[in-house]
């Protein structure tokens, strides 16, 4: 018989859940809810500038190149997961995308539907992508995620919970920092209301890790890619583009491009 310890708990709360492989151990399972609850703690306060709604050129990069990198098309259905106070969802949302939220912040969820104020009427769902409610599953023609696999515990449940939103077909697609450019990690020691603990994820975001982590979760095809130099504010002047795209393009510097873009093709 199993100790307590190794027992495994399955978050779904039925058979059918646990043969999709979605279970914990009861230590596990404690991690995983002493992380999430660390996490919307984070985002309890104050909300933290850089997550604001803006339409900037450095915001509008992320969002072209995530509709670009995926394929997506006016008129398709997308999931949002982590969808913050939608930073980017109204963004999407303007490309005529068909969008929804999932976040597991309850705060985070009601800023959003208060910054919406019923212009695109987009529905949040709370909870957590590693469990999405069940009325989310094989609804849409693809999920999304700006910057926020790094803030996950557990890739592969994360993205095993992706796949069950996407119909047959249906496209992962997301953009991240970079693990490999060093300024992040230095962000994150500079600024004030950054803190490790939430963001050492960042470390994890490269192929070697997401690869596996998404073939573990049935998504095929994974592919990666690095773009961006700039910082917002070099970024959102006149003639940063310009400049971006001439550095983005130098000799040996593709490796350590701030921003990596990540797909997967759900069979």
């Amino acid at each position: 018989m199993d100790s307590p310890a190794r027992r495994p708990v399955h978050l779904f709360g039925n058979d059918a859940a646990a043969r999709r492989g979605f279970h914990y151990t009861e230590t596990s399972m404690l991690d995983h809810e002493l992380h999430n609850r660390a996490q919307q703690d984070y985002y309890a306060g104050d909300l933290k500038t850089r997550m604001r709604p803006v339409s900037t050129p450095y915001v509008l990069r992320h969002v072209e190149e995530v509709i670009r990198f995926g394929g997506l098309r006016p008129g398709q259905r997308v999931l949002e997961g982590g969808c913050g106070a939608g930073r980017y969802s109204f963004l999407l949302a303007g490309r005529g995308l068909e969008v929804e939220g999932l976040e597991l912040s309850p705060v985070l969820a009601d800023r959003l539907r208060e910054f919406d104020a019923g212009q695109h009427r987009i529905p949040v769902h709370c909870g957590d992508v590693a469990n999405p409610p069940a009325a989310l599953e094989g609804r849409f023609d693809a999920v999304t995620g700006f910057f926020m696999l790094h803030h996950l515990d557990d890739l592969t449940a994360a993205f095993r919970g992706f796949s069950r939103c996407l119909r047959p077909g249906g496209r992962a697609v997301f953009v991240e920092p970079n693990a490999w450019n060093p300024l992040y990690y230095l962000q994150v020691a500079l600024t004030k209301d950054m803190r490790w603990a939430a963001e050492r994820g960042i470390k994890n975001m490269r192929p070697g890790v997401l690869a596996p982590a998404m073939r573990e979760a049935g998504l095929e095809d994974p592919e990666f890619r690095t773009f961006g130099f700039f910082p917002p504010f070099l970024r959102n002047t006149s003639w940063g583009g310009g400049v971006e795209s001439l550095l983005e393009c130098a000799p040996g510097l593709g490796p350590v491009l701030p921003f990596r873009l990540i797909r997967a093709r759900k069979p």
